[in-house]
C-alpha cells in the first residue's frame, strides 16, 4: 500500500493537519517523507492514531501514551498502567455517580432554596473542602 498524504490521514482520522504535526513534534508518529510541501505516512499511522485516540479518552496523558510505544513504533502497553488507569476510572465514576445523584435531588428537592437543602449544602462543603477534588473539575 502506498503512502498517505497528512490530508488523507487527517480526514481519516478525524483530527486535523494541526494535530497530526504535533503528534509529530511530540514523537507519536514520524512521516515517511514528504510530497512537495505534504508530509507523508505510512498507513500504519491509522492504527497507531486510533491507539492515541483510545488512550486520550481514557485518560492518558501525551507522554504516557508516548511510553506505550517501543522505539520500533510497535505497542508496547505496560498492563499494570492500564490497570491503575482502570481503577482511577472507578473512583471517577464513583464521583460523577455522587455528584449527579446530588444534582438530581438538588432539581427535584421540595426546600424553599437549594440553599436549605441539607444534600445541597453537603454538596457545597464537599466542593470547598481543601484538598478536596471536586467531580469536574
Amino acid at each position: 500500500m502506498t503512502d498517505l498524504d497528512i490530508a488523507e490521514v487527517a480526514r481519516r482520522a478525524g483530527v486535523p493537519a494541526s494535530t497530526l504535526r504535533f503528534y509529530e513534534e511530540k514523537g507519536l508518529i514520524a512521516a515517511t517523507g514528504r510530497r512537495g510541501l505534504r508530509r507523508q505516512y505510512d498507513p500504519g499511522v491509522l492504527e497507531r492514531l486510533a491507539l492515541i485516540a483510545l488512550g486520550r479518552t481514557a485518560g492518558f496523558s501525551l507522554d504516557e501514551i508516548a511510553r506505550m510505544f517501543a522505539p520500533d513504533g510497535h505497542p508496547r502497553i505496560d498492563r499494570r498502567m492500564l490497570s491503575a488507569k482502570a481503577d482511577e476510572l472507578d473512583r471517577r465514576i464513583r464521583e460523577l455517580g455522587v455528584l449527579r445523584d446530588s444534582l438530581r435531588h438538588a432539581a427535584a428537592c421540595p426546600a424553599p432554596s437549594h440553599l436549605e437543602c441539607p444534600t445541597f449544602r453537603r454538596l457545597l462543603d464537599e466542593a470547598t473542602a481543601p484538598g478536596r477534588r471536586v467531580p469536574g473539575r
